[in-house]
C-alpha cells in the first residue's frame, strides 16, 4: 500500500503573534467572518502571499517570458472571482485577505440568504445542509468559483428544503428592525 503522505501546514503563523493591533484585527475577521479559528486566516494570508508572490515574480520577468504564466494566474483568480476579467497583473498586489475571505462559501451562503448569521452558514456547510450543483460541500472554508454561485442551494436530502420549515421561513422573511421602549414612548 506504501506510506501514507506526510502532513504538512498549510499556512504560515505571524513572524510576531502578540503584537496588539494584529491581535485586534484577527479578532475582528473572526467575528466578522465567523471563523473557528485564527489557523483559518493564517491558512487564507499564506494563500494570499502566494497569489502576491507569483505577481511579483512575474512582473520581474520579461514581457515574452511571462505572458503564459501571466494568463494562467489571471485565469485563476477571475474564475474564483477574487478579480474581474478586465484586472492587470498590478491588480494581484492590491489583493487583501478580505477579498479572499468574500469568496469562502460560508460568507457566500450567508450573503445569499441561505442563513441568518456568519455561524449559522458554518454550522449549515457542516452538516451537510448545503449543496453546489447538486453536490454536498461540507467544508466552510471552500473556495466557491463564479459559475458555482448561482448553483448553490439547500441539499436535497435536507430538511431545509420544505417551505414550512421554521429556518427557510426564517430566512425568507426579513427582520423587523428592532426598536427600545424609550423609541416607542417617544412615539405616544
Amino acid at each position: 500500500m506504501g506510506d501514507p503522505k506526510k502532513q504538512r501546514k498549510k499556512f504560515d503563523t505571524p513572524r510576531f503573534p502578540w503584537q496588539m493591533d494584529m491581535l485586534d484585527a484577527e479578532l475582528k475577521i473572526l467575528g466578522q467572518y465567523g471563523l473557528r479559528n485564527k489557523r483559518e486566516i493564517w491558512r487564507h494570508k499564506t494563500l494570499l502571499s502566494k497569489y502576491r508572490g507569483i505577481g511579483r515574480s512575474l512582473l520581474g520577468m520579461s514581457a515574452e517570458g511571462r505572458s503564459k504564466q501571466e494568463k494562467q494566474l489571471m485565469n485563476r483568480l477571475h474564475r474564483i472571482g477574487i478579480l474581474s476579467e478586465e484586472a492587470e497583473l498590478d491588480d494581484v498586489l492590491d489583493l487583501t485577505l478580505e477579498d479572499i475571505l468574500e469568496r469562502r462559501l460560508q460568507t457566500i451562503v450567508f450573503h445569499k440568504g441561505l442563513a441568518q448569521s456568519m455561524q449559522q452558514a458554518r454550522q449549515l456547510i457542516a452538516h451537510g445542509h448545503i449543496s453546489i450543483g447538486g453536490r454536498k460541500v461540507s467544508s466552510p472554508s471552500y473556495l466557491v468559483l463564479k459559475d458555482e454561485e448561482e448553483k448553490m442551494a439547500y441539499s436535497t436530502k435536507s430538511p431545509l428544503t420544505d417551505p414550512n420549515h421554521p429556518l427557510t421561513k426564517a430566512a425568507t422573511i426579513p427582520a423587523e428592525p428592532i426598536t427600545s421602549s424609550r423609541e416607542e414612548d417617544k412615539r405616544e
